[in-house]
């Protein structure tokens, strides 16, 4: 769907955005304008998705509850209760509103554990998909009546980002309450400074001080890593105000002025001279400085140019780890050369799984030789890694295991030939196969521009 003139975007809503935090109603005036701004899209070809938080919201609202109970396991089967009471009338209410611009929409709930299976995952893939062509919005959820903490998302921030990466998503848009990330927090330093770019989320600096409301479970810092899982698949993502929806649109015009801006400088159809050269620049200015100097506040994470696609994707970011394998920084240099992961790099391994499951890869230093094997033949188990070493261990990536905890516990620091002798077969030579692991990309630190940097770079091009 890239490199088309439409775009694919998901917008995500959090409960404070369309419901009082207090009176739990329905805030219908900020819950009209989305609707009205995701038709708008919707009608100028692009592919809207909304994930939209609020289920619990709405039933504590029906059920005339004042408070949302605490997140404890004895409030468990009280706040799924009051989630399904919640969600249903919540996609009435959003399917009375889209009615009256007869556009369709559509329902889907997600927990962690639709998407652990490869096969379940490219089935909700194929479900949006469809959805697309058939012209209708899906509005998606994660399913607080079914989720416990083993399968939950943990906060629809989070959730959104995979649901971005699934549809190969254009861009991503987190609704808050500020217009945009400051460096500081704007409420108690008037000096704070808008960041408008960030390029590296590993390397902003920003005030998160913002919790989240009552009703909700995330908040700023929540949004910087919903932010960092969607910009590694290449989904650039935007922080902006809940209560201007209309924004969004305007945003998207911004964003796609400076990337045509962008190209027409970079990419001529021919060599110029020097004065055709200052004609463009002049031309490319006129044409899209008018747009830019309406663009509305927002901080706008741009994707990863090399994304991880798909199963990468999924690996790193769909399933959850079930436990942890120590490899050396040797096995490390394999896997980064696309070899799969043999028992002899693996140095220790810890919590329960099974075969097929996945687990955290993490690298320890290299600071211990591994014996010889005994001449009679008997495997040698190294020593356990030592506390020191792994607190010092740096985790890159994920992978889905040819053998289990025990299994591997037996097998470490062996040649793969000793496998069979150990365990009396050899499912494979390799603890994890290639295909099935995912290392995580690491982006050179860059700098954040602030707020309208943009701007000025772009009207730097009349006057070099």
């Amino acid at each position: 769907m890239r490199g088309t003139k439409y775009l694919t975007i998901v917008i995500k809503l959090g409960s404070s955005s369309i419901v009082h935090e207090k009176t739990h109603q329905p805030l219908l005036s900020i819950l009209t304008l989305i609707v009205e701004t995701a038709v708008r899209l919707h009608k100028d070809g692009h592919r809207v998705v909304i994930v939209s938080s609020g289920a619990i919201a709405v039933g504590l609202r029906r059920m005339d509850v004042e408070k949302k109970p605490r997140n404890q396991p004895k409030n468990l089967p009280r706040i799924q209760a009051l989630a399904a009471i919640g969600q249903c009338r919540l996609m009435t209410l959003y399917d009375s509103l889209f009615e009256h611009l007869r556009q369709p929409i559509a329902q889907i709930l997600l927990t962690r554990n639709d998407i652990a299976d490869r096969t379940q995952y490219q089935n909700a893939q194929n479900t949006f998909m469809e959805l697309f062509n058939l012209g209708v919005i899906p509005i998606v959820n994660e399913n607080d009546t079914l989720a416990v903490s083993e399968i939950r998302f943990g906060d629809n921030d989070t959730l959104s980002a995979i649901t971005a990466a699934m549809v190969q998503a254009d861009y991503l848009f987190l609704m808050t309450d500020v217009d945009c990330l400051y460096d500081k927090n704007p409420r108690t330093n008037p000096d704070a400074i808008p960041i408008e770019v960030v390029e590296d989320v590993t390397s902003l600096e920003a005030d998160t001080s913002s919790a989240g409301s009552s009703l909700g479970t995330g908040g700023m810092s929540t949004k910087l890593v919903a932010a960092r899982l969607a910009t590694s698949a290449g989904v650039t993502t935007v922080i902006t105000r809940s209560s201007n929806p209309g924004n969004i649109a305007s945003i998207v015009d911004y964003c796609q002025s400076l990337k045509k801006a962008q190209a027409q400088q970079d990419t001529p159809s021919q060599p110029l001279t020097p004065a055709e050269e200052d004609t463009l620049s002049n031309s490319i200015s006129s044409l899209h400085l008018e747009a830019l100097s309406k663009a509305p506040f927002h901080t706008r994470f741009l994707p990863d140019p090399q994304p991880i696609r798909d199963r990468s994707f999924w690996l790193l970011h769909g399933i959850a780890a079930h436990g942890t394998i120590f490899i050396d920084e040797g096995a490390h240099r394999a896997l980064a050369s696309k070899a799969g992961l043999l028992p002899a790099g693996i140095v220790d391994v810890e919590g329960h799984f099974a075969d097929q499951e996945a687990v955290r890869l993490v690298v320890v230093p290299n600071n211990r030789q591994t014996p010889p094997s005994p001449p009679n033949g008997d495997a040698f188990t190294p020593s356990s890694t030592t506390e020191t070493e792994i607190r010092s261990g740096v985790e890159v990536g994920r992978a889905l295991v040819n053998y289990s905890a025990a299994e591997i516990a037996r097998i470490k620091g062996l040649q793969s030939t000793q496998i069979q002798g150990v365990l009396g077969y050899a499912d494979s030579e390799y603890v994890a196969l290639r295909e099935n692991v995912s290392l995580i990309k690491t982006r050179p630190a860059t700098p954040v521009l602030p707020l309208n940097k943009s701007l000025e770079d772009l009207t730097s091009i009349r006057n070099p």
